[in-house]
């Protein structure tokens, strides 16, 4: 797009990739990210002393963030994301539910709002019926959740929810929903312009995960039908509309094993695994992003998958050892290549993984005509790719391209409970 660009890092971060790669590069604090990328004051002074005139915040710490979005504003920077109303109203999950059933997005039973006590809690359970999950209205990442399976359980789970969300979110505000068995997560990509225009580019199955943390997401999902696309795509625009929302932002749904769909929540940001949708319909979300927040208007179609696409995560974890965090310096590095092989990374021979901050240090994605042909190429391209010095995932996802559940594409969010390395 011929944009200059600066990048901001933390001292951990100063042999990043995207350091060197930018026209110029800001230093915003220490390795701790609340001195730092969540340092509000320096990210605003690095963009002032470099003239930028707008901020991508990127899919972490400050993306969905409606005071950084604000405070953008308030000093004439353009913040690449949703304004602060439409952050605040899809961030509080109970909010954000109420205003869904008021759109007509199908929502799953639970509490009215947030629960005001203990007792408020029980007699909810009672009229949603177990079992029920508590969580965190200000949650994410499985943080302050809980499956609540009979009222014995409740008063315990209630306690340790509250007091995990109060420390993960300086908010221990609860709601209800009904525990959906066995579900499938499916989430829908959309795009929305400053002028009202809204566009779906169809879904993502994210079920392969770990305590709420995805692993690997495709798309198409192979549980999709036409139908079911257009049913939810429909409900996902119906969201974006009744949030007058701008911006690429994601709508998670729980699926049933009926095929039947519930909002879960809204994501304000681009989200990790975004390269797929890009790769199966030849769309560039960063791009339009920034397009959007020049004031262009996005084209109002919707767009659905003309191929199949995969993404492998790939953690700096040991998956031998409860996928513990293995920091520490790659002593050699080889990636895969080819077509219709992707890989977005910050590392390189001779990078020392900092231990401050998320264990993801790659995705790989694999992009074909089948789902047959893409899990085949993932295969290929997890046996080339060498990571020598530290542990990471990429074992584990070549031991998940061989398991026949997942070659059937008969996996739900509970998947990995049963699976074994």
């Amino acid at each position: 797009m011929n944009i200059r660009t600066v990048a901001v890092y933390s001292t951990a971060d100063k042999d990043s990739l995207h350091v060197r790669f930018a026209d110029e590069a800001v230093c915003i604090g220490p390795a701790a990210s609340a001195k730092s990328y969540l340092n509000i004051p320096s990210i605003i002074a690095a963009a002032e002393i470099t003239n930028a005139d707008a901020i991508h915040p990127g899919y972490g710490f400050l993306s969905e963030n409606a005071n950084f979005s604000r405070i953008c504003g308030e000093h004439g920077i353009k913040f690449i994301g949703a304004s602060p109303e439409m952050i605040d109203g899809m961030g509080d999950k109970a909010s954000a539910k109420a205003t869904m059933i008021k759109a007509g997005v199908p929502c799953i039973p639970g509490s009215d709002g947030l629960l005001k006590d203990l007792a408020d809690a029980k007699k909810t359970a009672k009229k949603v019926k177990y079992p029920v999950m508590i969580k965190a209205t200000a949650g994410g990442g499985g943080k302050g959740m809980r499956v609540v399976w009979s009222e014995e359980e409740m008063e315990e789970h209630w306690d340790s929810a509250r007091k995990e969300a109060a420390f993960s979110f300086g908010n221990d505000g609860m709601y209800m929903e009904k525990f959906i068995e066995d579900p499938r997560h499916i989430e829908i990509q959309i795009v929305g312009d400053q002028h009202g225009n809204y566009c779906h580019l169809s879904e993502r199955d994210c079920s392969i995960q770990r305590r709420h943390q995805k692993l690997m997401e495709e798309t198409p999902s192979p549980f999709m039908t036409d139908e079911l696309r257009d049913r939810m795509g429909e409900a996902a625009v119906k969201a974006a509309a009744a949030v007058n929302y701008e911006g690429a932002g994601t709508v998670e749904f729980l699926v049933d094993k009926n095929r039947d769909f519930y909002f879960m929540e809204m994501n304000t940001r681009i989200q990790v695994e975004h390269p797929i949708t890009e790769e199966v319909i030849n769309y560039d979300l960063i791009w339009e992003q920034i397009k959007v927040a020049a004031g262009i208007p996005v084209s109002g179609n919707h767009y659905f998958p003309q191929m199949h696409a995969m993404e492998c995560r790939i953690n700096a974890e040991d998956p031998y050892n409860n996928f513990r965090p293995c920091p520490g310096k790659i002593v050699t590095l080889h990636t895969p290549g080819g077509h219709g092989v992707r890989i977005d990374s910050h590392i390189y021979a001779g990078y020392t993984i900092p231990p401050n901050y998320d264990s993801m240090i790659g995705k790989l994605i694999t992009v074909a005509q089948t789902r047959e042909e893409a899990i085949a190429k993932m295969r290929r391209a997890l046996d080339e790719y060498v990571i020598e010095g530290v542990k990471t995932t990429i074992p584990f996802h070549r031991k998940l391209m061989d398991d026949p559940a997942f070659i059937k594409g008969n996996y739900t969010t509970k998947f990995m409970e049963t699976f074994e390395l």
